[in-house]
């Protein structure tokens, strides 16, 4: 008996598994005097926003299409705030791209895995001897050799494989669970970008700061310059009093162009960061006093890490996905089906007038040999791998937990550092220089106290720019850290 078999292809689908320009410098207003860093507000307020999944990993269409980078640069500059710039974060980065893809991907692997198995078409004719002739058509012709014709039983016959009832189901059931992790994970990165892209910004605002605070000490030291020059032309003051205030004046402007040239370089990290081109003149627009608002307490913050982070929610679903993998492996121990239908002739299947034909139906039972050897070493495998993901499940709280800690503690320590700038150090610093100005301006002596003067408030107020802006990084840092974006 001979048999040819025309099957169509089956596809096994696993799971997903896990140069410079000129650039227009940042517009930024910084306020001091905020008072509201004492009482901690209410976690509901705080954190009560939603997930940003159903925005993120929305199917690819023409209207969200990803704007990549390498689009032209624009014509004009642009002006955002920190809200807009995670905006352009979540839509144009290459990376959140990426991951978006490959969510959708894995998502397309549940209906394949959850589709019946292709069928198998088969046609068998039998009875020809050796050496006889390929005739498919003609096999039952007689013939003075063989009066009754060579073919005796041909047929065409349908199988249907399919596996024992639940296993498909559960499969897909794991597929989609794992999808489900991926997008909590790619959440993660969304807010690990974010904190990086916060720190970006904060960094561009404490180098306009500084930029402000340098333009406002060469101009103190213009009027300084002239007080010393007035005295030299009165015969009160040395020449050199003059030639060191210019020096110090040379000294500011040489920052300040060193602080240009960091905020350039911010600027264009942030442009990267967000999907724009690095040379797009980027304007920064933020009201640092009421970005600075107080933040939850540090039980608070512990809670709802706890129960929101993305991270813990992808480490839970990876968590449920390994149960469900023992359940499926155990499974294997059931048998899997197949079905045949034949239809039979005494005749050529391609000749004319076949003549009778009759049926047959076929039940096969795939049953698991060998002493269950692969069901077994399957049923250890995934066990092992539940008690892989229940270790990292825990793994994983532990450490969100102490990052929350950990970010908790710089926040307070930049916090604790802006106030006593701001309140003490600062104020006394102003004060000096004010009194070694107006005791010099009236023919009294200290020059050198004056130039020192003016060189602490400066200094001073360069470290109060900064450590607001630490304290704007380190209470963006928490909020990511708790699974929240910063604003």
């Amino acid at each position: 008996m001979a048999a040819f078999v025309v099957c169509a292809p089956v596809f096994s689908v696993s799971a997903f598994a896990q140069p410079a320009m000129d650039v227009a410098p940042a517009s930024v207003t910084v306020q001091s005097g905020d008072t509201s860093l004492a009482a901690p507000p209410s976690i509901g307020s705080q954190l009560g926003g939603t997930s940003k999944a159903t925005e993120m990993f929305a199917p690819v269409t023409k209207a969200n299409t990803p704007k990549i980078y390498t689009k032209p640069v624009s014509s004009g500059p642009t002006e955002m705030d920190l809200r807009q710039l995670w905006n352009e974060l979540r839509i144009n980065n290459p990376q959140l791209s990426s991951l978006r893809e490959s969510y959708l991907s894995a998502k397309a692997t549940v209906p394949q895995i959850n589709a019946p198995a292709n069928p198998q078409v088969g046609l068998v004719w039998s009875g020809m001897p050796v050496n006889s002739p390929f005739a498919l058509g003609g096999a039952n012709a007689p013939s003075q050799q063989y009066p009754g014709g060579i073919s005796s039983n041909n047929a065409i016959s349908v199988a249907q494989p399919f596996q024992f009832p639940g296993k498909k189901s559960l499969a897909a059931d794991i597929a989609d669970t794992n999808a489900e992790a991926l997008l909590a994970s790619s959440e993660s990165t969304y807010l690990q970008l974010g904190a990086q892209l916060s720190t970006l910004y904060y960094n561009a605002l404490a180098a306009q700061k500084q930029l402000q605070v340098l333009k406002e000490s060469v101009m103190r030291l213009e009027m300084i310059k002239n007080v010393a020059k007035a005295r030299y032309a009165n015969n009160a003051a040395a020449y050199v009093e003059f030639l060191n205030a210019q020096v110090a004046q040379s000294a500011a402007q040489a920052d300040q162009f060193n602080v240009e040239r960091q905020l350039d370089v911010a600027l264009k990290n942030i442009n990267t960061l967000v999907g724009r081109h690095s040379r797009d003149k980027l304007i920064l627009r933020a009201d640092v006093r009421r970005a600075m608002n107080a933040v939850p307490t540090l039980i608070e913050l512990e809670d709802y890490a706890e129960t929101s982070h993305p991270s813990l929610k992808s480490s839970a679903l990876q968590l449920d996905a390994a149960r469900k993998g023992v359940d499926l492996a155990k499974k294997a121990y059931l048998p899997d089906f197949q079905v045949i239908g034949s239809s039979f002739t005494p005749r050529g299947p391609f000749s004319a007038n076949n003549g009778a034909m009759f049926y047959q139906f076929e039940l096969d039972l795939i049953i698991p040999l060998y002493f269950f050897t692969k069901e077994k070493y399957g049923v250890e495998q995934a066990q092992r791998n539940q008690a892989a993901a229940e270790a990292g499940n825990i793994s994983n709280r532990q450490q969100i937990v102490l990052a929350v800690n950990t970010a908790y503690a710089a926040y307070e320590q930049a916090k604790n550092q802006t106030q006593f700038l701001r309140d003490r150090q600062v104020p006394q610093a102003d004060a000096a220089y004010k009194v070694g100005l107006t005791q010099y301006s009236n023919n009294g002596q200290g020059f050198n106290d004056l130039l020192t003067a003016q060189t602490q408030l400066r200094n001073l107020e360069i470290a109060l720019a900064q450590a607001e802006s630490n304290l704007l990084q380190a209470q963006a840092v928490l909020m990511v850290s708790a699974g929240k974006e910063p604003f």
